[in-house]
């Protein structure tokens, strides 16, 4: 990234400056011999392996499990999603889901759990995969309709299908959420752990989309798993999916602003070297206001992702509005960028695997998943109106009360 003025702000210390600086080697000399966009299956093998042999994925996991700390350094999880994204997508789809992949083995998971699969994950000997969303449940995590019955005192088996699933298809394993009925609605879902050979699971549709990544739809038919593999309690289903999204949704705006600042960067070398009307594109006005507004963008999206990072990384239970915010500006951001970068490369910004044009293709997605933009406002809406939060629970100005 050609501005890295942002690393000197009160959010990062030394160590996030190093590790920006070892990511971005990584992005620059690996990843462009790693990925083929025409294969997204074997560029997110091979990048996973890659990034599990250069250590970063051991940002993705807690110690002792093969992690560097005890808890996720969300900042580090934002700095690395921004730099490989800027650098390609799909690196950066290959790290954020060993992250959110094993997110509830992380942060709910039994000792033995934990030693079992958080260790391969570390390595990038293992792929792993979220699955959450549903063909009729999407945002709506409460109308969740795949279910987990008993089988017996130690097995349940699951039935049901998800879909839009990452890595579906190329994971070793998958994080299901099913219904398990303690109670109505939300609090009657649980966590499991399945391994991708277990009898009964099925790839039933690779999804193709118009960035290539790997997506599929899961069917369970009869799939018989132990109670073993359950991550937290009976009914905590819903309390992982929120924890686990209240850490990664950060980091969705941090991949959308790696993009922005890619498509900033490359606007600002075209506009510089293309000629026009006897100079070149920046010396028209108009041009010059399209950047200043494309650097407002980068720099307010900057400055929402780490203050959720920040706020996370001090200590703070959860951060459900400060990571709406951050995801739901950075991603409509970037969209904002990109389009303007595609007009100022005129007819080379939607020739097919011009770099704006593949910007472009990429960053549709992050409006939409983990959440799609709709339902951050909500969220930021509803923390506020809050009884905790509503100026009413205030005490006013001047007031003794």
């Amino acid at each position: 990234m050609s501005d890295k003025s942002f690393l000197a702000w009160p959010f990062f210390d030394a160590s996030h400056r190093d590790l920006e600086a070892e990511v971005l080697d990584f992005a620059r000399h690996v990843v462009p011999n790693l990925v083929d966009h025409k294969d997204p299956d074997g560029s997110c093998r091979r990048l996973v392996a890659a990034l599990g042999a250069r250590g970063l994925l051991r940002h993705a996991v807690t110690a002792p499990y093969g992690g560097l700390g005890e808890k996720l350094d969300v900042r580090s999880l934002c700095l690395i999603r921004e730099t490989l994204s800027y650098a390609d997508g799909l690196a950066d789809f290959a790290f954020a889901m060993q992250g959110l992949g094993t997110g509830p083995v992380t942060l709910f998971g039994t000792e033995e759990q934990k030693r079992k699969w958080l260790p391969p994950i570390a390595d990038g000997k293992a792929i792993s995969a979220f699955a959450l969303s549903e063909p009729v449940a999407g945002s709506d995590v409460a109308a969740l309709a795949c279910v987990a019955r008993p089988d017996g005192n130690e097995h349940v088996v699951i039935e049901g299908e998800k879909t839009w699933i990452s890595n579906g298809g190329i994971a070793d394993h998958y994080v299901v959420f099913c219904r398990t009925g303690e109670a109505p609605g939300a609090k009657g879902l649980s966590a499991f752990l399945v391994e991708a050979d277990a009898p009964g699971l099925t790839i039933a549709e690779r999804i193709e989309t118009i960035s290539p990544h790997p997506l599929a739809r899961l069917r369970f038919e009869n799939c018989r798993i132990p109670i073993a593999n359950r991550i937290g309690k009976g009914g905590e289903g819903f309390k992982v999916a929120m924890s686990v999204l209240d850490i990664f949704r950060s980091t969705v705006g941090a991949a959308a602003l790696g993009f922005a600042r890619r498509a900033l960067d490359e606007a600002l070398i075209h506009v510089s070297t293309r000629r026009m009307t006897g100079g070149v594109l920046a010396d028209l006005q108009m041009v010059q206001g399209q950047i200043a507004d494309m650097a407002l963008d980068v720099d307010a999206s900057a400055l929402m992702v780490y203050r959720a990072a920040w706020t996370k990384d001090q200590g703070a239970e959860r951060i459900t509005r400060e990571a709406a915010m951050a995801k739901y500006t950075a991603t409509e951001a970037a969209q904002r960028v990109i389009d303007t970068a595609v007009q100022l490369f005129g007819g080379l910004g939607v020739k097919s695997g011009s770099r704006p044009e593949q910007l472009y293709r990429e960053i549709r997605a992050l409006r939409i998943y983990e959440g799609a933009s709709a339902v951050q406002k909500v969220i930021i809406a509803r923390s506020l109106l809050s009884p905790t939060s509503h100026p009413s629970s205030r005490r006013k100005p001047g007031s003794t009360e």
